[in-house]
């Protein structure tokens, strides 16, 4: 359906800011950054940085199985249906010229002419539904995988950061708005093999 939205304009996970704030557990062996500011009159201030990580979201999406997987059957889909409505509104339209032909020709009583006038307006109101109802559905099974991926996502977070102690974990991608992210924070690699393993071992 030309109009319906991609999985990958959809999937919550681009174009998504994750910005997760977790308390770190006091016995955890990670500890905050911190450092000392002085101000104009001498006075030192400790200030906590704050321990961060990232999630590269580009490369999460290229190396999710079960995203992938669902990506690939939402494209399908999409395309199905673009099939389908096309396949009845060629069927519409060559119905019409049949009729448009005949009537040219005389072939048609004003009584024959009427009543297939109605019948293609019905036959336009039911494509124009369909088209309408299998859009709602595809929608709403797209924000349920978004939610979906989002609340899986979360839960490895939360469990990954149980003895990490990091205090944000961000995520980045290549067309978001953080210019540059060093190599050293990003625990990417680790998430996308947790969340991998968890999905292989649900089944």
């Amino acid at each position: 359906m030309k109009h319906l939205s991609t999985i990958l304009s959809a999937l919550a996970l681009i174009g998504v800011i994750i910005l997760f704030i977790l308390r770190s557990s006091p016995t955890s062996k990670n500890v905050s950054h911190t450092k000392i500011i002085k101000d104009t009159s001498g006075n030192e201030t400790i200030v906590n940085e704050g321990k961060i990580a990232y999630v590269d979201i580009d490369s999460l999406e290229a190396n999710y199985d079960y995203f992938k997987k669902k990506k690939a059957e939402f494209e399908q889909r999409q395309k199905n249906i673009d099939a389908d409505l096309e396949k009845m509104a060629n069927a519409l339209q060559n119905e019409y010229i049949r009729l448009q032909t005949k009537a040219q020709k005389g072939e048609l009583s004003e009584d024959e002419g009427r009543k297939a006038e109605q019948s293609l307006m019905q036959k336009q109101q039911e494509l124009e539904l369909k088209r309408q109802n299998l859009g709602s559905k595809y929608l709403k099974d797209q924000e349920a995988f978004n939610k979906e991926i989002h609340d899986n996502l979360n839960t490895i977070i939360e469990e990954y950061n149980t003895d990490k102690g990091y205090d944000y974990i961000l995520s980045y991608s290549k067309d978001g708005s953080i210019l540059f992210a060093n190599k050293n924070l990003d625990i990417t690699d680790d998430i996308i093999n947790k969340m991998n393993e968890k999905k292989s071992n649900s089944k």
